[in-house]
């Protein structure tokens, strides 16, 4: 898993519980993915199309570190299917997984176009 992305958790990406809210953690798992997507793909005309089950699996706090970690799963014709892990930098400790991301790469009408890659880029 490649983590090229890290945040560090402060008073605004709260919630009522006073960890990370669920719904800020996704918004930078999906732009650090569709990120990720874009370089796979050489373009930057890719949409999100379907997100597995999201598992939280352990609160972050403030002030720590998030890194967010992304892996190609599989190409298709028109997609690309990744993984997704977020764990807290220096712990053993993953915040949250999503085993299946899938992006459509897009033309200019918003209609799905092959892509015409099959392997992972460095």
């Amino acid at each position: 898993m490649d983590y090229k992305t890290r945040k560090i958790i402060s008073p605004p990406n709260l919630n009522s519980g006073n960890t990370l809210f669920g719904g800020q953690l996704l918004k930078w798992i999906d732009e650090e993915v569709s990120i990720f997507a874009m370089c796979q793909l050489g373009t930057n005309r890719v949409l999100t199309k379907f997100m597995s089950e999201i598992d939280f699996r352990q609160p972050a706090y403030l002030g720590e570190i998030v890194e967010i970690g992304t892996e190609v799963v599989s190409f298709g014709t028109t997609s690309i299917t990744l993984r997704c892990q977020v764990r807290v930098k220096g712990k053993n400790k993953v915040v949250i997984t999503i085993d299946k991301i899938v992006f459509v790469h897009i033309d200019e009408q918003g209609r799905p176009k092959p892509h015409g890659k099959s392997r992972v880029i460095e």
